[in-house]
């Protein structure tokens, strides 16, 4: 194997691995709402700041990584 092969196997796998990544980004982002929002609307006012700040960070994994991308990487619902 010569050198520009190995660097397309590299870089085929890098580009595997950032795709997952951004998949599970999406996945956790979705899950977090859910459960942001669940929590934010049940449970007592203490720990309501603490699901605000999961909504918060739910929303910017969605900003990142994009609605829908883990639901088609890991073809749920199909």
């Amino acid at each position: 194997m010569d050198l520009i092969g190995i660097f397309n196997t590299y870089m085929e796998s890098f580009h595997r691995g950032i795709e997952l990544s951004i998949a599970l980004g999406s996945i956790l982002g979705i899950l977090g709402l859910i459960l942001g929002l669940i929590g934010a609307i049940f449970s007592n006012s203490m720990r309501k700041e603490k699901f605000h700040l999961i909504l918060i960070i739910s929303f910017i994994l969605i900003a990142i990584c994009g609605l829908f991308t883990g639901i088609k990487y890991f073809r749920i619902f199909r």
